[in-house]
């Protein structure tokens, strides 16, 4: 299939032989599975995927793609394809759990859906993506280091998150102009630290980053109050704090 790159979709096709048989061994998809594909685009993946699973679902928004996903396979039944926005999809909906979830995530997309994603956690078994790898290195990141900040924090609250390999531009058709990795995110059965309530933490977060120069009572005044007695130093700035201190921060603003 000739398909021209569609920019708006953020679409950049794997085409290298070698990184994506790496990727499927990182996978290592296993017949009775429930694996779902975000962003098929032209199949790389998808292919090697329907030789070693039963059941297959893929997520995909461009229209001319889902037209030659539907000749992908002589079984029908083995290749459920959804037509719309990964934004705007239920995962809740799928019938089969656990999840398993892959892609080469579009860049423009990749942070939103990793948060839309998050919501679906105890869902899923794991998630293994394509991102770029400045994304990759914020969600890995630790307190104190530049590249710190919500997306590392609510990432590591939810999930072990494992680097795995960089991916270059050369893998690509076009070629992107930053390099890519392979991030495997693996949501916690148990966390290692529990927040009261997760959508006051999410706020607590969101808002502590607000604006990461200034202090943490600078960034939290609207939520603070005077007769609270909190075991967080709200002088500091909110990249030196671990997740188990935002945690404790949002618990004691309850």
């Amino acid at each position: 299939m000739k398909h021209r790159p569609r920019k708006r979709f953020g679409q950049n096709f794997l085409t290298d032989q070698h990184v994506i048989h790496q990727i499927i061994g990182s996978i290592a998809p296993q017949a009775e599975q429930h694996i779902v594909e975000i962003g098929p685009g032209l199949g790389a993946l998808t292919k090697h995927l329907l030789k070693k699973t039963q059941h297959l679902d893929v997520i995909e928004i461009d229209n001319d793609i889902v037209e030659h996903l539907k000749n992908f396979t002589q079984y029908p039944e083995q290749l459920h394809i959804h037509h719309c926005d990964v934004l705007k999809f239920d995962f809740a909906t799928l019938q089969k759990k656990p999840l398993r979830i892959i892609g080469n995530l579009p860049y423009n997309i990749s942070t939103p859906l990793c948060f839309h994603l998050l919501s679906y956690y105890n869902l899923i078994d794991d998630m293994t993506f394509m991102l770029q790898k400045e994304v990759v290195k914020r969600m890995t990141s630790l307190p104190s280091c530049k590249s710190y900040g919500r997306l590392s924090v609510m990432i590591q609250y939810y999930c072990a998150a494992t680097k795995l390999f960089t991916v270059p531009p050369t893998a690509f058709e076009p070629q992107p102009k930053v390099d890519s990795a392979i991030i495997r995110l693996a949501p916690f059965q148990e966390k290692p630290f529990t927040a009261k309530d997760e959508l006051q933490f999410s706020a607590v977060v969101k808002q502590a980053f607000a604006h990461p120069r200034k202090t943490l009572r600078n960034n939290l005044k609207d939520l603070l109050s005077d007769t609270q007695t909190l075991d967080v130093d709200l002088s500091l700035r909110p990249g030196v704090l671990s997740v188990e201190q935002y945690v404790k921060l949002a618990n004691s603003l309850l």
